[in-house]
């Protein structure tokens, strides 16, 4: 388990923010964090008075990164880059979260270690982690400035056009009764824009290979508006399917077997495949894996 505690002894009386300052070289941002989360605990107590004096017996529950063997395909003074497998969290969502891509970015980077953004735990590809806070901020920056430029792949249901825009608003749902979709096209909806371009077309499997480019970054944008031209992506379990299909895959009852009779595919066959930016050097980064036999992979015939 990533969370565990750390066992120390405090022989004189310290400011507990103090205390966890001096162990991990953090922030006292940082260190306050640990405090509120209710983490420290002194003889068996957990403290939540940050400037309390504590000592004796030190427990604090933290992250403790545990390598898979998943390493960087690049790393530089200011990031490394990750092609990140399907079905692992780019960062935990919960302290037993056993496993996620957090604990290779501190494996191989450190405890300031970050990722730089985020993408959805079922699509594969690239993910750039920042080494330190500084160079964090700078790559957080950039990509809420749009100065860096994702492209993903995408098999999708159907035969596409060659070439299409989608320029639909989306909004997030509240109401999940009627639908279990995250988000709906909505004319209140945040502007949204995507590019997509035909690259391959299996006429066995009716299926389209797609090179996607997001303009905006909307929470399941790309999902969202592929379903809306009734193309949704292969092994999609909320967008193209029914209601019971998607309450099934959430409440984890749906079978391999019946996700791919349902949705094509035993996994969501998106893939972010490149990233482009300017960083002190141009960066054009790739994704080392070949998506198009993903699709062999990950359907049924």
């Amino acid at each position: 388990m990533p969370f565990d505690f750390d066992k120390f002894t405090v022989k004189e009386p310290t400011i507990a923010f103090r205390v966890l300052m001096d162990r991990y070289n953090i922030e006292l941002r940082e260190a306050q964090k640990i405090i509120d989360k209710g983490r420290l605990i002194c003889n068996d107590e957990t403290i939540n008075i940050k400037n309390s004096k504590i000592f004796g017996n030190i427990k604090v529950l933290i992250f403790i990164p545990k390598s898979r063997g998943l390493k960087p395909i690049l790393t530089s003074n200011d990031f490394m880059l990750f092609d990140k497998p399907s079905g692992v969290l780019v960062h935990p969502n919960k302290v037993l979260t056993p496993y996620s891509l957090l604990d290779e970015i501190r494996h191989f980077g450190n405890s300031k270690s970050n990722g730089a953004h985020r993408i959805d735990q079922e699509t594969s590809g690239l993910v750039i982690a920042s080494i330190n806070r500084k160079s964090e901020i700078k790559l957080k920056g950039m990509f809420e400035k749009k100065e860096i430029k994702k492209s993903y792949l995408a098999w999708v249901k159907g035969n596409t056009k060659d070439k299409f825009i989608v320029n639909e608003p989306i909004k997030s749902r509240n109401d999940y009764d009627t639908s279990k979709h995250k988000v709906e096209i909505n004319k209140n909806g945040k502007k949204a824009t995507t590019y997509f371009k035909k690259l391959i077309y299996n006429k066995k499997l009716d299926t389209t290979l797609l090179e996607v480019t997001p303009i905006t970054g909307r929470t399941h944008q790309i999902r969202i508006h592929l379903f809306h031209v009734k193309h949704p992506i292969l092994g999609d379990p909320l967008y193209g399917v029914d209601f019971n299909i998607a309450e099934a895959y959430l409440e984890e009852r749906l079978s391999i077997k019946d996700r791919v009779k349902f949705t094509g595919a035993k996994r969501l066959m998106l893939h972010a495949n490149k990233i482009e930016f300017t960083l002190d050097n141009r960066y054009i980064l790739k994704s080392q894996v070949d998506f198009v036999k993903e699709l062999y992979l990950g359907v049924r015939f």
